[in-house]
């Protein structure tokens, strides 16, 4: 068949539903300024869906930093990648800043999260390697584990015994291969909140010799005494041998990096493809991601201020009797049980009778049944946002217990 031709007839499972989806569900528009309450197709929502952890992204200081570099520098300098022609001080600045935060020897600051992950997978391992990777990995983690062209064991989501089974059969190999044994998790879990379990990952380093690299995009900024993240968090930061996370959520901005020992962020440095055939990042998101930086290290408020909502907002549902799970992260998923046009018409409902907008998450990516919405707390959101909200999730769990969603689906 022609590859068109096939795409036509076969869209994809999140794409066979575009024709109703797209523009609501899917690849919504929300308008205005940054914040808690935003405009969506022309009415105002309040709205639990931005990884704005901090609430940096409409802070008076970042807002003037990003607009003195862009007007200082303009979005095109650096010019070329920074192997080539890109690399300045302030990138270099930003670098060595963000290592002695996350008390790394070195740190690579990278373009992109996603893939940043998948070219430093790509780089690190051999087809001699075997990886080890948690179930629940964020997708980046899972395309870079597709590329690797040794041999992959998966482990139930934070089961450490099953984990010590996979690492004797990883063992198994290395043995024969002379290659060594990469494992992979997340620091804090986008979708459940779960915390991976790093501290019992580390205890198991001294038995069977392998390398941990740890996705923390959710941590770094709101886990951790001084918001250095998840490993910080659980006390074990040194046992952490590459620790990336992204500038998309706590930072509010683009951009990601990784940090390690000296020797092999070097390595990186020369070998991540991604990395050496791309433009170096724009120096306005480099200043800003600096002042960024410095608010995280400088104002503690902002993340007393994340967790005061948190609190509330997660002790509130549990009060309601809402399931939500064993997250121990901001991330707060709401489980509830439905189909698919249970879940379209309850979100439409939310959105437009409740003034609520959240994200909604279905089969595949939860079990069919399950409809989540994943409430995302920011430092900038208030206790009556929190009232309000919980106050609309049970009008509409009431709703979705009748049945009332399934006799009545919404158009949007």
């Amino acid at each position: 068949m022609d590859i068109f031709e096939r795409i036509a007839a076969n869209r994809g499972p999140l794409g066979s539903h575009s024709h109703y989806a797209h523009g609501y569900f899917t690849f919504p528009k929300l308008e205005g300024e940054i914040k808690p309450r935003m405009i969506f197709r022309g009415k105002e929502v309040l709205t639990w869906s931005l990884n704005n952890y901090l609430g940096l992204a409409n802070h008076p200081e970042v807002r003037k930093a990003d607009a003195d570099a862009a007007a200082e520098f303009g979005m095109a300098l650096p010019m070329g990648a920074r192997i080539m022609s890109g690399n300045s001080n302030y990138h270099e600045q930003l670098e060595q800043e963000l290592a002695d935060f996350i008390k790394k020897e070195d740190v690579l600051l990278l373009n992109f999260g996603y893939q940043g992950v998948v070219s430093i997978i790509d780089a690190l391992v051999s087809r001699h390697d075997v990886i080890v990777y948690d179930a629940e990995s964020h997708a980046c983690i899972i395309d870079g584990v597709r590329l690797h062209a040794g041999k992959r064991f998966v482990f139930p989501h934070n089961d450490m015994a099953n984990l010590e089974k996979q690492l004797e059969r990883a063992k198994r190999i290395t043995d024969e291969t002379g290659g060594g044994i990469l494992v992979i998790t997340e620091g804090a879990f986008g979708m459940s909140g779960n915390q991976g379990n790093l501290k019992d990952i580390v205890a198991l380093k001294s038995k069977w010799n392998f390398r941990l690299f740890v996705d923390d995009a959710h941590g770094f900024g709101t886990m951790g005494a001084t918001g250095a993240g998840t490993g910080e968090e659980q006390g074990v930061q040194d046992g952490i041998d590459l620790y990336f996370s992204t500038f998309a959520k706590s930072m509010a901005s683009i951009g990601a990096f990784v940090g390690g020992p000296e020797p092999v962020i070097e390595y990186l440095r020369y070998n991540m493809r991604s990395q050496i055939f791309a433009k170096s990042l724009p120096m306005p998101l480099v200043v800003g991601a600096l002042k960024r930086l410095e608010l995280l290290r400088t104002k503690p408020e902002l993340k007393e201020n994340l967790w005061i909502i948190v609190r509330a907002l997660q002790s509130g549902l549990r009060e309601k009797g809402f399931n939500i799970g064993t997250t121990t992260t901001p991330v707060t998923p709401v489980l509830l049980n439905g189909q698919i046009p249970d879940a379209t018409a309850l979100t439409f409902d939310l959105r437009e009778n409740y003034g609520i907008f959240c994200s909604i998450v279905v089969y595949p990516v939860v079990p069919k049944g399950v409809i989540m919405l994943r409430l995302i707390p920011t430092a900038v959101h208030t206790l009556d946002d929190v009232n309000e909200t919980i106050a609309a999730f049970e009008a509409i769990s009431a709703k979705l217990d009748k049945g009332l969603y399934s006799k009545q689906p919404a158009t949007a």
